[in-house]
């Protein structure tokens, strides 16, 4: 399995965008402006969560990269390894949390500015739940919640 940096996730985040930006346009003409770059399944037993995924769908983990505290224990996190189909369908994902976090589904949309995404959701109506927290990675990630109580991520480089 193919180990992920600490450093490597905001590249993936980018490379991400990029694959998903081409998909996008080769399909319809028409570019998504803020693509869905990550996953995650947080639960109270997140080795559980690994083995149990694992074994239904195949996914290995990466667990060597620590992540942000507000997410999940920070060396308690698996990412997905990160090799898609090779048409490049599938975006990176991961399993975390531990025994203080509420287990939940997440997916994370990419923005140029994690603080300013937060911001415009609560304008529009949702609820700040988190962020942005910087990981060690250098990644930025904040969470909140639509109208409708549905928990959103965002996530950039600043």
């Amino acid at each position: 399995m193919a180990q992920l940096a600490a450093d490597e996730f905001p590249a993936l985040l980018r490379s991400s965008q990029r694959t998903m930006a081409s998909n996008a346009r080769l399909r319809k003409g028409i570019l998504v402006v803020h693509p869905v770059v990550h996953f995650e399944i947080i639960g109270k037993n997140p080795d559980k969560l690994r083995n149990y995924f694992g074994e239904l769908f195949g996914w290995q983990f990466d667990t060597s990269s620590p992540v942000a505290e507000a997410v999940s224990e920070p060396t308690d996190y698996g990412f997905v390894d990160r090799i898609t189909t090779p048409d490049g369908t599938g975006i990176p994902g991961g399993i975390g949390g531990g025994a203080r976090y509420p287990g939940h589904v997440i997916f994370y949309v990419g923005v140029p500015n994690v603080e300013a995404a937060l911001a415009e959701a609560e304008r529009l109506g949702g609820k700040r739940q988190m962020g942005p927290e910087r990981a060690p990675t250098g990644l930025v990630v904040g969470h909140f919640t639509d109208p409708e109580g549905n928990l959103i991520g965002v996530a950039g480089t600043a």
